[in-house]
C-alpha cells in the first residue's frame, strides 16, 4: 500500500521533525509544530526524515512524497543532520555503557563516516564525554602504514581521534610492520585477549561483542571489506581474516568477519550519496529472492539503525 506523506517542523531535535504519513493520498500539511496532539492521533508514524529542516525557523510547505513500505530504524536527513543525529546517539550508547560496563567499545570504519563525527568534537558533547573509557577499533583496515594516506587509521585520527582525549592505548590499529595473513591474526589475537579481560563483552555464541559498530557501504553494496562474491563473505569461524585480492584498492586488506559484525550490541549504518542509492535501495525493499549484497548481511544480535542523506535514500521514495 502506498502512502502519502508530508512533513512538518519548527526547532529541530533529534526527536522533531518526524515523518508521519497518512493512510490517504490526501496531502496533510502542519506548519511549525513538533507533535501536535491532532496528528498523534490520525497519523501513523514512521521513523524516517526528508529534507526542509532547518533550525530555529519554521518549515514551509514541503512537497508531499509516496512511499511503499515503513521501515524500522530507517532515517533521512540533510548531510548536516545526519551528524547531529549521530552524534547525539554515540553519546548516548557512550553514556550507557560506561555506566552498566565501565567501558565502551566502538568500531569505526573508513570511507566518509568519519566526517559524520565531526559533532562529536563539539559541545555538548566533547565535554560530556567519558572519552577515557572509550575503546577504539576498526572493521576493517589496508594493510599500509599508519600515515599513508589509504590507512582508515589515518582517515580517523586527522578527523577524530586527534581532537578527542581518548588514551591512546585504547585505539587498536592493526601491526602495519606485518603481510594482510599476520596483521589478521594479530588483531584477532588482540581482540581474544580483550575479551578475556572483559573490556569486550562476549556474545552468546562466543564472538566479541562490540557496544557500537559504525558502518559505511560501497557503491556495489560491499561493508568493511567483504566485497560482493568474494569468499570471504562466508568466513563463519575466524573473527578476523584478511583480503591480498580486493576488487578496490590497496588490494591487501583485513577485515572483521560477518560472525562478529552480527554479534554487535548496536550497528549504525551511515550512508549518503545518490551513488550508493541502488545499494539502500537493494537491502531495504529489494525482492526477498534476489541474492543479497554484503550490505544485506548484516543482521545484528542487537540494533541496527540507518542514517541516509537525500540521495541515498533517493530510490526509496515515489513521487
Amino acid at each position: 500500500m502506498a502512502f502519502s506523506a508530508a512533513f512538518s517542523t519548527s526547532f529541530y531535535t533529534t526527536q522533531s521533525s518526524l515523518f508521519s504519513a497518512e493512510k490517504s493520498d490526501k496531502l496533510f500539511l502542519k506548519k511549525c509544530s513538533l507533535l501536535p496532539s491532532q496528528v498523534e492521533k490520525r497519523h501513523l508514524y514512521q521513523p524516517l526524515r526528508y529534507k526542509g529542516f532547518f533550525p530555529e525557523r519554521c518549515v514551509g510547505t514541503v512537497k508531499a512524497i509516496k512511499f511503499e513500505k515503513g521501515f524500522k530504524n530507517v532515517e533521512v536527513f540533510t548531510k548536516e543532520h545526519v551528524a547531529v543525529s549521530l552524534a547525539h546517539d554515540v553519546a548516548q550508547h557512550s553514556n550507557k555503557f560506561i555506566r552498566e560496563r565501565g567501558a565502551f567499545t566502538v568500531v569505526l570504519s573508513g570511507g566518509s563516516l568519519i566526517k559524520y563525527l565531526r559533532k562529536l568534537v563539539e559541545s555538548p558533547h566533547a565535554e560530556s564525554i567519558d572519552w577515557s573509557k572509550w575503546h577504539v577499533f576498526w572493521v576493517d583496515e589496508r594493510v599500509v602504514p599508519k600515515d599513508h594516506l589509504e590507512s582508515n587509521y589515518k582517515l580517523a585520527y586527522d578527523g577524530f581521534l586527534s581532537k578527542v582525549p581518548i588514551p591512546q592505548v585504547n585505539i587498536y590499529g592493526i601491526d602495519d610492520a606485518l603481510e594482510a595473513d599476520g596483521a589478521a591474526d594479530v588483531y584477532e589475537t588482540t581482540l581474544r585477549r580483550l575479551v578475556k579481560s572483559g573490556v569486550i563483552a562476549t556474545s552468546a555464541s562466543g564472538f566479541p561483542k562490540f557496544d557500537l559498530m559504525l558502518l559505511g557501504i560501497g557503491p556495489d553494496g560491499h561493508v568493511a571489506s567483504l566485497f560482493p562474491e568474494h569468499p570471504i563473505v562466508k568466513e563463519d569461524k575466524k573473527w578476523v581474516t584478511f583480503i591480498k585480492d580486493s576488487p578496490k584498492p590497496p588490494s591487501d586488506r583485513i577485515t572483521l568477519t560477518f560472525p562478529v559484525i552480527n554479534s554487535s550490541s548496536n550497528i549504525a549504518m551511515v550512508v549518503t550519496g545518490a551513488g550508493k542509492s541502488n545499494a539502500v535501495y537493494s537491502t531495504l525493499q529489494g525482492d526477498e529472492n534476489t541474492e543479497k549484497l554484503p550490505v544485506g548481511l548484516v543482521s545484528p544480535e542487537g540494533d541496527l539503525k540507518w542514517y541516509l542523506d537525500i540521495g541515498a535514500a533517493s530510490k526509496l521514495f515515489k513521487e
